[in-house]
């Protein structure tokens, strides 16, 4: 019965045995096919872009408000909606016969008391003169600039009040536009930077402007932000863009640049020159390369983007499974973020900013 009992353990321990190294045999076939496996990286092509985003609305080159400037009858209206004038140009005019009679009073008078009158009274009847005369004018509307009649409703025979409105002139020769932009920008600022304009009424494409210029002084908004009011300018637009038409945008700071980004264990090194080896054909290649971040590279010359490439070094941190875009697993940069380090850019497994 003991010798029953010792041979049943001693058939245990070598079936433990047994399995044991069947099983470290099987995992070491498992690891050894897992360390041949091929890994891919794939070059990928991003750009970055140095702007400033705004919004806001594009105006005319200039704007007059036509306005009565003293209550009256209008006798005279000389142009109509759409009609281009020039500057000085009267555009109507209200009865003037009150103030025409004490013009001509004031001159008869003035020459009648020419000969006899001290040069003081002379110098005194001419200023009143003056204030007469202007009084004439101000029962005109008169244009201030080159422009065209955006609007105008008023007719002969319609009596006004002071400061009535009744029309818009406006020089379209370009569009203004004024935006704010936060205080921690304004220094990327110059004159004359690009700025690309997108119009909801127009997206055949973009339309180009530059920035003329911005204030010396700030100014805090509701929300307590400090922002700078700065200047736009359109000088070549399509006629489908209206003042008043709104659009987003973006003033150009520098450049848009592009380059070409890869995980840095798709690079190898051989007489401490860097080369790759294209999965396609295993062509070996040389690059160029300089750091982009701790896991990737910029390569300067020899890709050109889309190129997949065979892994040539392996991560030193284990437990890093990497996916064929060159990415760590579950390591999900956000668009618009650069590895740490880097120039710019988005994610070098993605797209990249647009």
């Amino acid at each position: 019965m003991k010798k029953n009992k010792k041979l049943k353990i001693i058939i245990i321990c070598v079936s433990v045995l047994v399995v044991i190294v069947l099983g470290l045999v099987i995992l070491r076939k498992i690891l050894g096919s897992k360390s041949n496996e091929k890994v891919f990286y794939t070059a990928n092509l991003e750009t970055y872009e140095n702007v400033v985003e705004i919004s806001g609305t594009v105006a005319a080159a200039q704007e007059q408000t036509l306005q009565a400037l003293s209550a009256g009858t209008v006798t005279g209206v000389y142009v109509k909606a759409g009609d281009k004038v020039k500057k000085g140009d009267i555009i109507l005019k209200l009865d003037d016969s009150e103030q025409i009679y004490n013009l001509e009073k004031h001159d008869y008078n003035m020459a009648t008391k020419r000969l006899t009158a001290s040069a003081r009274e002379l110098k005194l009847m001419q200023t009143e003169r003056n204030s007469i005369l202007q009084k004439v004018n101000d029962r005109k509307v008169i244009a201030t600039f080159d422009g065209v009649i955006a609007d105008l409703n008023v007719a002969v025979g319609d009596s006004l009040e002071a400061k009535d409105k009744i029309g818009t002139l406006v020089n379209t020769d370009y569009l203004t536009a004024e935006v704010e932009v936060t205080e921690t920008d304004v220094s990327k600022l110059s004159v004359g930077q690009k700025v690309i304009f997108k119009f909801p009424a127009y997206t055949k494409s973009t339309v180009e402007g530059y920035v003329t210029g911005w204030p010396a002084i700030g100014s805090v908004i509701s929300r307590g932000a400090t922002v700078v009011n700065v200047n736009l300018r359109i000088d070549d637009y399509p006629s489908e863009i209206l003042p008043y038409y709104s659009f987003t945008g973006k003033i150009e700071i520098s450049p848009t640049e592009s380059y070409v980004v890869v995980s840095r264990y798709a690079i190898g090194y051989e007489n401490k020159e860097p080369y790759v080896v294209l999965a396609k054909g295993e062509e070996k290649r040389s690059v160029k390369v300089e750091p982009y971040g701790k896991e990737y590279v910029k390569v300067l010359e020899g890709l050109s983007g889309g190129e997949v490439l065979l892994q040539q070094s392996k991560p030193k941190t284990s437990g890093q499974n990497r996916n064929r875009n060159g990415m760590p697993s579950g390591g999900n940069r956000g668009a618009g973020t650069p590895p740490s380090g880097g120039f710019g850019g988005g994610m070098p497994g993605g797209a990249g900013p647009r």
